[in-house]
């Protein structure tokens, strides 16, 4: 997986934390706010690895002669 691709995917995962954040606000109900929650501790742990795979891809790209093949 390249930068690009992890980026679109952290991309993705943060378009689904503003969802359950959403939601969240939306929620009168504290056994669900409880469940949202959780699912924003997960959504953002996700986010965070995506960003950090980012990174690494971005790096090892940087690396690479500029006539190596990508892989």
């Amino acid at each position: 997986m390249n930068a690009d691709e992890s980026l679109n995917n952290a991309e993705d995962l943060l378009a689904r934390l503003e969802a359950a954040r959403a939601r969240l606000d939306e929620t009168q109900d504290p056994d669900q706010a409880i469940e949202i929650l959780q699912e924003l501790a997960e959504l953002a742990k996700e986010v965070e690895a995506e960003l950090q795979r980012a990174k690494r891809a971005a790096e090892t790209e940087a690396a690479q002669p500029p006539d190596a093949p990508a892989s």
